[in-house]
């Protein structure tokens, strides 16, 4: 009998038609789960599959489908518990500095007076970012006092629960670029400089793609993270600075479609053959 694998997803981007285009080359059996179209009965299993592929753009329902098909019994690439950590700028700060790995500092902050004070002591620039959220959407970078003020009442006004977590951030000086390694399993297995002559360095926020060659630092770094955060497919942001490198966060759904050309790895692949461990293992 074929190996079953879910791969569950939103809109099919660059990064899935690739991922399903390598998946259809093994001799799987491939099964499609639209986050948009599909519902669950959390006590009784709708789908017959080893393991779950999640790459839903979604944070949210990603992480609750996958905690579903958990409490079903079938493994999930990544585990909830992953996509938990990641997806929480906070919970992974936290987790990076109780292991001892290099991140910047983090203050968090409640209400506007505390947050005022907490960027005070941080001092300036500093960085302030929404705890959930992608693709650097809602990051300010604050450079003085009044502009401190203003966004600090401009989240206030926003008025959604998250925008009165303040989560506070040490701006790192980087060197017009910053590294993104990607983690499969317990291997880096590649990493791209992103540059731009803006401090956000994200590719889909125009930064360049570049091959970045894998040092011991950056191997030595990536494994102690991920052994921290839990095995799995990820990507770290790491930032160069004089005492060394530093993880700024870690993305577990990544995307990687300028990743492939650049560093000469083909990374789908890699990830497939992972899902599909993963799945075997589970039907072993």
């Amino acid at each position: 009998m074929k190996l079953k694998v879910g791969f569950l997803h939103s809109r099919i981007r660059a990064e899935e038609k690739l991922l399903l285009d390598e998946l259809r080359k093994r001799d799987i059996e491939v099964v499609k789960i639209n986050d948009d179209e599909e519902y669950f009965d959390i006590s009784e299993k709708k789908f017959d599959i080893d393991v779950l592929f999640e790459r839903s753009v979604s944070f949210s329902r990603g992480l609750y489908i996958s905690k579903i098909f958990e409490g079903y019994g079938i493994p999930v690439v990544n585990k909830s518990k992953v996509a938990e950590t990641c997806g929480d700028k906070y919970v992974t700060s936290q987790l990076l500095t109780n292991n001892g790995i290099k991140t910047p500092k983090v203050m968090m902050a409640f209400s506007q007076e505390s947050a005022l004070n907490a960027i005070e002591k941080m001092g300036y620039p500093c960085v302030m970012k929404p705890v959930v959220g992608s693709w650097a959407r809602l990051i300010s970078k604050i450079n003085d006092r009044h502009a401190a003020e203003a966004i600090i009442e401009h989240k206030s006004t926003l008025g959604s629960y998250q925008h009165s977590v303040f989560y506070i951030q040490e701006y790192v000086e980087k060197p017009g670029r910053d590294i993104r390694a990607f983690v499969v399993g317990d291997e880096v297995i590649c990493a791209i400089y992103r540059s731009s002559e803006h401090w956000i360095t994200n590719t889909a926020r125009g930064g360049m793609a570049s091959n970045c060659p894998l040092t011991d630092e950056i191997r030595d770094l990536c494994r102690r993270t991920a052994k921290a955060i839990g095995p799995g497919l990820l990507a770290l942001d790491l930032f160069e600075t004089k005492e060394g490198l530093t993880v700024n966060e870690v993305n577990h759904t990544m995307e990687f479609r300028n990743s492939i050309t650049t560093t000469g790895v083909n990374i789908p692949e890699k990830m497939v053959d992972y899902v599909i461990e993963i799945g075997k293992k589970n039907r072993n």
